[in-house]
């Protein structure tokens, strides 16, 4: 088997993978706890929404460590509010900038960043709850009272006659005892265990490490629910007393979970303070109507520039459009998996680096013709093609993906999010053009004049000449 049968084989699945995420009622993938959706995200000026600036008061000292921390749990947050996709992104050394596509309820999202946050270890005895269950605590019952340091056992409190005259027939829900809070914590970090799985180290204060050793030496096997704002994030077993202030939490971690789960733990609260400087309501840049005819006219410019191609180069033309339809599947395929949120800028940088896509081909095929009209067979024009245009394409493709970086620094330093979105879809279109134009353009035209026509080279007018 040649080595174009291979990759003809291997782009046919890549194609079917991407035709099937493309699909609009596409089902996601779920494989035991691990889950995936398959979704288009439109931004704020395809949808409508919400944005909001944030900004630390002067007289705060802060570093960019504490501000990008600050963004994280603030995204964590909010996108508790049933809006899906918010983005906190910080925007040079004060300014955090968030983005709340679909959002209507200014007051909700105000609330829902104002939100102090309380961190709590509680105890929930033999069973653990599901991550996302939200429950009730005894911290907080007594007056701005810390946890007891003597431990206790989740319970059920039940009405007595003496405060209930008559029997109800609804049962209390329980409520936990908390056992230690956040500000028990000293430090928090990630760090893998010796079988190279990822964990999160915690150690407490000198009063908290005292209180958590007589808890975890009483409660050997027992569930230490961690809790945020009332709602479970985390229930790690206790596997042994913890007697030195210091422990693990274990769990299926990624680098990134892992990551996420400590600065929860770090900053039960947000660790700046943050004054909402503007709360704007944004309206879709284009209404549905504008939209349905930018998209047609899309479909139009697209069918003059394939028939361009074909009716030009002719066999390596309609190679090229397919080559180019696969590039087109391939690259929102991974705008849908990222996910990538698209918005009109965004759309911009996909549909310029399709450019690049045909810029790629059309340099290929005119080496082609030059190549044979410089009485080179078939074989030898397409092999020298490929090479003599490689360091043309080469250097424009990385100038591009050179500026989409210097943009997405730009966009990201200064909060500019329709600048990042342009240059990330810049530069994953730049990227699949390369591959579309170096491997799926070559594999399908040797398959067509070395397969299907055999004395496609006795036919000059075939390739544009």
């Amino acid at each position: 088997m040649e080595q174009r049968h291979v990759n003809l084989i291997l782009i046919a699945i890549l194609l079917i993978a991407a035709v099937w995420i493309d699909l609009p009622q596409n089902p996601g993938i779920k494989i035991g706890n691990f889950e995936k959706r398959f979704e288009t995200v439109l931004g704020l000026d395809l949808r409508g929404g919400m944005q909001v600036i944030l900004s630390v008061p002067p007289e705060i000292s802060v570093t960019q460590q504490n501000l990008q921390d600050a963004a994280i749990i603030l995204e964590n947050r909010s996108n508790a509010l049933g809006v899906s996709e918010v983005v906190f992104q910080t925007a040079g050394e004060r300014i955090i900038v968030g983005e709340f596509p679909g959002a209507t309820n200014a007051e909700e999202v105000i609330n829902k960043i104002r939100q102090v946050g309380q961190l709590e270890f509680v105890d929930f005895g033999d069973t653990p709850l599901p991550e996302g269950t939200l429950i009730e605590t005894d911290f907080g019952l007594t007056e701005n009272s810390a946890p007891e340091s003597t431990p206790t056992a989740a319970s059920t409190e039940t009405p007595t006659p003496e405060t209930t005259p008559e029997a109800s027939p609804t049962p209390v829900p329980t409520r936990y005892h908390t056992v230690l809070t956040g500000r028990d914590l000293k430090s928090v970090g990630v760090s893998r265990d010796t079988l190279g799985r990822y964990v999160v180290d915690i150690e407490f204060t000198d009063e908290g490490a005292r209180i958590f050793k007589e808890w975890t030496t009483q409660n050997v096997g027992k569930y230490l629910g961690i809790v945020l704002d009332k709602r479970v994030i985390s229930s790690p077993v206790i596997r042994e007393p913890i007697t030195e202030g210091r422990g693990q939490i274990e769990g299926n971690f990624t680098s990134e979970s892992a990551n996420a789960l400590a600065v929860q733990l770090r900053y039960g609260a947000l660790p700046i303070p943050l004054n909402i400087e503007q709360i704007r309501v944004v309206g879709p840049t284009l209404g549905q109507d504008s939209l349905q005819k930018s998209l047609l006219a899309g479909v139009i410019g697209f069918i003059i520039v394939m028939l361009f191609m074909g009716i030009y180069y002719r066999l390596p033309g309609v190679v090229a459009n397919l080559a180019l339809l696969t590039y087109a599947a391939i690259t929102f395929a991974i705008f849908k998996t990222i996910p990538v949120t698209l918005t009109l800028p965004g759309i911009a940088g996909f549909l310029l680096s399709t450019g690049s896509a045909l810029d790629a081909n059309i340099l290929i095929f005119e080496r082609l013709k030059e190549e044979l009209r410089n009485g080179r067979n078939l074989r030898q024009a397409l092999d020298l093609g490929w090479k003599r245009a490689w360091s043309s394409i080469r250097d424009s493709n990385i100038s591009a993906l050179i500026t989409s970086a210097i943009l997405f620094w730009f966009g990201s330093t200064f909060g500019a999010s329709f600048v990042k979105g342009f240059a990330l879809t810049l530069a994953l279109g730049v990227m699949v053009s390369l591959f579309t134009a170096l491997v799926v353009t070559r594999a399908l035209l040797e398959t067509a004049v070395f397969d299907l026509f055999k004395d496609a080279d006795k036919k000059p007018g075939w390739f544009g000449l």
